[in-house]
């Protein structure tokens, strides 16, 4: 997909594999290579600012579940994570990110939704999967930029380091706190599905938006910006 901003349908961030709770790991397949566009229409001017940048790297270990934490006893714990509830806002304080969420779904073509240009400010939230703070990785994308309003609501994503919070508040009135477990770069034909869409018995979350420097032969940015974050005990 191209990140133009005429474009109409944009498709999301590497491929979110499709609704896990439905569907098999085929469909996780195809839409990895269907969805090798990414969340942003880019900005044009060559004296615009320009996103941060995380390292580019491999995940690692703690992107595929919370690291345990030990009780004083010396006691491992884990999350055991909350019941289903739709995701209202999200909370970055050392991005200074604070943008309601709203729900998305998958494109007739097997991509998932991103939010409109022309609401650029909003995140999104992959519905079909699960809801920050149940088990299972949370999905929640967002634009690095929009030629109409220049940065959007992630654009200082790649800023966040490991131990940084990301609060997410939800329609039942709890709060989801994740801590950053990592933040890495991905080329879009490297994009980590599983480790982003897999299935797992931990709550997780992962914040996706564009990355790299904007082509403008192309009209698109070459990578994707991951935030692997693990729910807080």
């Amino acid at each position: 997909m191209s990140s133009r901003p005429d474009a109409t349908t944009k498709r999301a961030d590497g491929r979110h594999g499709g609704p896990w709770r439905a569907v098999g790991a085929v469909v996780v397949v195809l839409l990895a290579m269907l969805g090798s566009g990414l969340i942003g229409a880019a900005l044009k001017s060559t004296d615009t600012p320009r996103p941060p940048q995380p390292v580019a790297g491999t995940v690692g270990p703690t992107a595929n579940g919370p690291l345990a934490e030990a009780d004083l006893d010396g006691a491992e714990r884990t999350p055991t994570g909350l019941p289903r509830a739709t995701p209202t806002s999200i909370v970055i304080p050392r991005i200074g990110v604070r943008a309601s969420i709203m729900a998305l779904g998958t494109n007739p073509d097997g991509t998932v939704q991103v939010p409109p240009l022309d609401q650029a400010l909003l995140a999104g939230w992959y519905e079909p999967g699960p809801s920050p703070g149940e088990p299972g990785n949370a999905v929640i994308v967002g634009h690095v930029d929009s030629a109409a309003i220049g940065p959007a609501v992630f654009f200082s994503l790649g800023a966040l380091q490991p131990g940084d919070t990301v609060t997410v508040e939800r329609a039942d009135g709890r709060a989801a706190t994740f801590r950053v477990d990592s933040v890495a770069s991905y080329p879009k034909n490297a994009f980590p599905t599983e480790q982003v869409y897999g299935p797992s018995n931990r709550p997780g979350l992962r914040v996706i938006t564009c990355g790299g420097q904007f082509d403008e032969a192309t009209g698109d940015y070459p990578d994707n910006v991951i935030v692997f974050a693990s729910l807080t005990p």
